[in-house]
């Protein structure tokens, strides 16, 4: 192993070097591999979020501030960030809208006038959804029934934040628009 400090080989890592890289890698894997384990509980899994931190400080290896932490630690700390992210997306299942918009409404104990009621206003919700441009209607659908951030949507859809934020956003006024109308034209 190299007889370097962690920050030279971060900076080997971020030119390219492939024997810092190599010697970056070699001292750091069982600590990330063992975070990542700890956290997702699966070998296999914690094998792909750890090359996946590695990617992640090659990366962002030119954001790394020695005044905020360590090498060590700044490493460490993308590994339980992306454990935990892999951790959630494991539990979630993703749903294209089209699917959600196409289940049959669930009845539970109510009565035929609620009944009623609610399958008019699932009707008019399904239908508001549905004339929103397709990827407004995923990002409000991913935010609003899976409980994804702007961030994780964002990132699962690769685009900007602000794109995604926007497109939330603008959802939900259309929506809220257009749920306001049918409601006042009824009225």
């Amino acid at each position: 192993m190299w007889v370097v400090s962690d920050d030279a080989l971060l900076d080997g890592l971020a030119t390219g070097d492939p024997d810092a890289t190599a010697a970056f890698i070699e001292r750091f894997q069982r600590r990330v591999f063992g975070v990542a384990l700890r956290i997702v509980n699966d070998p296999r899994l914690a094998e792909d979020v750890a090359q996946e931190t590695f990617l992640r400080a090659w990366q962002r290896s030119s954001a790394f501030d020695p005044r905020r932490g360590t090498v060590s630690a700044w490493l460490l700390t993308i590994a339980r960030n992306l454990a935990i992210d892999t951790v959630r997306l494991r539990r979630i299942v993703i749903v294209e809208p089209e699917e959600i918009l196409a289940r049959p409404d669930e009845g539970s104990e109510r009565g035929p006038d609620d009944l009623a009621l609610l399958s008019s206003e699932t009707e008019r919700l399904r239908q508001a959804l549905g004339d929103l441009p397709a990827e407004q209607s995923r990002a409000l659908v991913l935010a609003a029934f899976y409980g994804r951030t702007a961030r994780e949507i964002a990132e699962s859809e690769s685009i900007p934040l602000g794109t995604a934020k926007t497109r939330i956003r603008t959802a939900m006024l259309r929506l809220r628009a257009a749920l306001v109308d049918d409601t006042e034209a009824t009225e």
